[in-house]
């Protein structure tokens, strides 16, 4: 009989899925992480994408590394050997284009469905909180995201077609809550590339809190060039552009995660500057309510190409024991609106 283990008592596992790509799902992932490891959370990143865009988000060649999350999920290898240490703070169960191969074989093994809980449940009690990035689709890896996780956030692009899948994806939901997962609950929609100054996105917002009777996460995550820039940093844009509305937005639904009290959406909040002295003034998060709009931007969250400071060896294993707390990383600018960028 298949021994299930529960991560609740240990770690809070959140997982970001939507079966559509390009809706921010990787970007919130490193950004949420980034803003939990500012309140001294303890954070463990799961790329759970074959296409290992957090992997490269967060620093790490994918074609460079030896071992990775496809050793954990078949058996091979515990997790702790693989984790990695990134420079955000949080650690990363890192992915490989082998993922792919491992749903295949999953397919045939009993249990499935169980693989990541029970992979995680070796090192859950050295975190406070597993962000888990699901592929874009509703196959086995899906299915493990949401059987290991707690809760789940779905990034909504505030497009037509990107919220079409909603329906299918609360479905799956029902399916894992019912048969994998009873503890499951969905924490609500993200909107993302959110663009206030259109009738359309907020319209986007209000059918689909209409038509699916889901709570809408606010802050609305606003377009910005400053998503399509940070991974070719190897960095979350809360390193790479700290003072701009993302990163301010991105910062309050970490607090909100970590019940921690901030500063009323849409205002302004001090941040101390960790070299050089001084304070400097961030701008709020955008729009009070994803239906209410008011901020405008730009877009995408996601990059190309091998940025600076990118590992090619393979990374470096973290060292033994708990997630040292990492300080506010320093902004390095202001932040920009311009159109046209994707996520």
């Amino acid at each position: 009989m298949l021994s299930v283990v529960t991560l609740i008592d240990v770690a809070r596992v959140l997982a970001v899925a939507n079966q559509k790509g390009g809706v921010a799902k990787t970007t919130s992932v490193a950004s949420l992480g980034a803003a939990l490891c500012e309140l001294g959370r303890r954070v463990l990143l799961v790329d759970l994408d074959p296409q290992a865009c957090l992997t490269f988000s967060m620093g790490l060649d994918p074609d460079a590394l030896e071992l990775s999350l496809h050793d954990v999920l078949l058996g091979r290898l515990p997790a702790g050997i693989v984790i990695r240490r990134t420079s955000d703070g949080a650690d990363l169960l890192p992915a490989t284009i082998e993922l792919a191969g491992c749903e295949a074989i999953l397919l045939s093994r009993t249990g499935r469905e169980h693989a990541l809980r029970l992979a995680l449940d070796e090192v859950a009690a050295e975190y406070d909180f597993v962000l888990v990035d699901c592929p874009p689709s509703l196959g086995v890896l899906t299915i493990n995201g949401l059987t290991a996780a707690d809760e789940v956030v779905i990034p909504l692009q505030c497009e037509t077609l990107s919220h079409r899948g909603v329906g299918q994806l609360l479905d799956t939901v029902a399916d894992v809550q019912r048969l994998t997962n009873p503890r499951l609950r969905v924490r609500g929609v993200l909107p993302t590339l959110f663009d206030g100054r259109t009738a359309h996105s907020r319209a986007v917002v209000l059918d689909v809190a209409s038509r699916y009777d889901v709570t809408i996460l606010e802050p609305p995550i606003v377009r910005s060039v400053r998503f399509a820039e940070a991974p070719g940093l190897g960095r979350s844009i809360l390193t790479t552009a700290g003072r701009s509305k993302g990163a301010e937005a991105y910062r309050a639904h970490g607090r909100a995660i970590a019940g921690v009290a901030g500063p009323p959406v849409g205002e302004a909040t001090a941040r101390r500057v960790p070299a050089g002295g001084g304070a400097e003034e961030a701008s709020g998060a955008g729009g009070a309510g994803a239906a209410a709009g008011g901020a405008s931007g730009a877009g995408g969250a996601s990059g190309t190409g091998g940025g600076p400071g990118r590992e090619t060896g393979g990374g470096q294993p973290r060292p033994g024991g708990r997630v040292s707390a990492r300080p506010p990383a320093q902004a390095v600018g202001p932040d920009a609106a311009v159109s046209g960028a994707a996520v």
